[in-house]
């Protein structure tokens, strides 16, 4: 059997220039590309001309692909011989679901290679000018998602509000739809007065952020009309912005293009 292979390759947050030289090469030597909706759209100007390329729509609160559907693909492709670059937004093995992937596949023999990209968690915070720990303000980072899969998949806020009080960032992804639920659970281990920043279109031109504390963060959402795909990011690692960027006036701070 001319089985080819499968691999799962991190895009990063958007920008091209933020693409590893694996990514790259991986990239140039795809006959078939499944690209996800969140892939910048000049990462796909590394594919050869002669490269299938597949949209498998991934993002949430919208429709999306099914999963089965395209585990199915990956798998089918890879055992006609094809060399298969699955394309993901930020790193394939933070809140990508390339654990899930790797597992179908190499289940039915065909192997696997993991290229990381640069997480959306990180790039938030790059793109504040702050880092994600800190030896003066926080020891450590915890990265979580606000859109859990399943009824009893909830996280409980107020423990790792708990937790970022002993000294940690915490960094949470496709929380926006869910703000009010967990800023409520956050409050309970956690000063209103904590730093937040919300960071939407994290390295793209059309990035926006907005920095206010813990106590205003739902408002800070809805006032600003901050959406998916964005990044909330907590904690005194922030301290330092609300001298460069008024939390009332975020709209402004956009990344220049």
């Amino acid at each position: 059997m001319n089985t080819g292979s499968v691999t799962l390759v991190g895009a990063g947050p958007g920008d091209p220039e933020l693409l590893t030289i694996k990514a790259v090469r991986a990239i140039r030597a795809a006959t078939v590309l499944l690209v996800d909706d969140l892939v910048g759209d000049g990462v796909l100007r590394y594919a050869r001309r002669s490269a299938r390329i597949v949209h498998v729509g991934k993002r949430g609160g919208c429709a999306s692909t099914p999963q089965a559907f395209i585990e199915k693909l990956m798998a089918a492709e890879a055992l006609k011989g094809e060399r298969v670059v699955r394309l993901k937004g930020g790193d394939p093995f933070v809140f990508g679901r390339g654990g899930e992937e790797a597992e179908h596949l190499r289940a039915q023999g065909i192997a696997v290679e993991i290229v990381n990209g640069i997480t959306a968690g990180l790039a938030a915070t790059t793109a504040l000018g702050v880092p994600l720990t800190h030896r003066a303000h926080a020891h450590g980072v915890m990265l979580v998602t606000g859109h859990a899969r399943g009824d009893d998949a909830s996280l409980h806020w107020p423990t790792l509000a708990a937790a970022a009080a002993q000294g940690l960032t915490l960094v949470i992804y496709m929380g926006v739809s869910t703000v009010h639920e967990l800023q409520t659970g956050l409050l309970d281990a956690l000063p209103p007065q904590t730093p937040v920043a919300v960071v939407q279109h994290a390295s793209l031109p059309q990035q926006r952020q907005a920095v206010g504390t813990l106590g205003g963060l739902s408002t800070l959402v809805h006032q600003h009309g901050l959406g998916s795909p964005a990044i909330i990011v907590i904690g005194d690692v922030l301290r330092g912005l609300h001298h460069t960027l008024p939390a009332m006036q975020p709209m402004q701070q956009e990344r220049a293009a």
